[in-house]
């Protein structure tokens, strides 16, 4: 499964600037964060599998829903009703779709992210002031895995999705603004097939 709207390279991970020296920030700090997420946005820079390089917005509505609008590309995913959608121009018979919980993206937008569980973390470091935690579902480790990106104070910079055929696609975040409410047609892929028409 090729899961075009999740992910730059791993050397861009340690190439990034972060604030002063930090230690490791606590699991359950950073599930508590995840958690108190809920209606954000940010602008963002994705490198793909094939090392192309994306630009655009994304819109998470906590706990389940995701929109990546892509810049100059009428490419679109969304993430709502435990389905992704990915609206890709370039191909015909509509989107591809993929259940929500069979994603790595699934573990940001989960309603309870709980890092402490038994077999999620696969890998927990501190690099370049920044920490890099893993994680998988536990149940299902074949799905693939994130990695994510946290600065100190917590915040969420980027992640990388590595999809369950071993390819890695990497998304860098901007700034997350925390928005009041984005309506809820903006997440749904009925309506977007329906408008793709």
């Amino acid at each position: 499964m090729n899961i075009r709207s999740l992910a730059l390279a791993p050397a861009l991970v340690l190439a990034l600037a972060f604030p002063a020296l930090a230690e490791r920030i606590p699991l359950n700090e950073i599930s508590r964060y995840l958690n108190s997420l809920r209606t954000v946005t940010s602008e963002f820079t994705q490198v793909n599998p094939d090392g192309t390089i994306s630009t655009g917005t994304v819109y998470l509505q906590r706990p389940g829903r995701a929109r990546f609008e892509y810049n100059n590309d009428n490419t679109l995913m969304l993430a709502s009703g435990g389905n992704v959608a990915i609206f890709d121009p370039k191909s015909s018979g509509g989107p591809q779709q993929y259940p929500l919980a069979k994603t790595p993206l699934s573990i940001i937008l989960d309603a309870n992210v709980n890092l402490g569980r038994a077999n999620m973390v696969t890998g927990y470091t501190e690099a370049k002031n920044a920490t890099v935690v893993t994680a998988q579902d536990p149940e299902h480790p074949e799905y693939g895995n994130i990695q994510m990106v946290f600065s100190s104070p917590t915040q969420l910079r980027q992640w990388v999705v590595t999809d369950d055929a071993g390819k890695k696609t990497t998304v860098i975040l901007g700034e997350l603004n925390a928005v009041g409410s984005i309506p809820a047609s903006r997440f749904n892929i009925g309506n977007e097939i329906e408008r793709r028409r």
